[in-house]
């Protein structure tokens, strides 16, 4: 796959591609079985999506902490980007 056009690397566009996927994921999910906000222990009503962007959110600044403090790779701020969605999905 070429992507020099945009100085993107292999790794940049299977992430907005996975972004994207889940996405569409995400949308399918709420026409097929709409849920009702939740309050969770942030004590806002969230709904899947919101719990989506909270944990893309905080996983971005999650990635930028471990650079800076172990650099590259990443790979384990991936897992704790992981683990730290999970617990989004589940408590807020």
């Amino acid at each position: 796959m070429n992507l020099s056009w945009m100085a993107w690397t292999n790794g940049t566009a299977i992430f907005f591609v996975l972004i994207f996927i889940g996405l569409i994921i995400m949308t399918i999910w709420a026409i097929k079985a709409p849920q009702a906000p939740r309050v969770g222990i942030l004590r806002i009503e969230t709904t899947p999506g919101d719990r989506f962007f909270l944990s893309l959110l905080g996983s971005a600044f999650i990635s930028l902490a471990w650079l800076a403090m172990f650099g590259a790779p990443i790979f384990g701020g991936l897992i704790v980007c992981f683990f730290y969605a999970l617990a989004v999905f589940r408590w807020v």
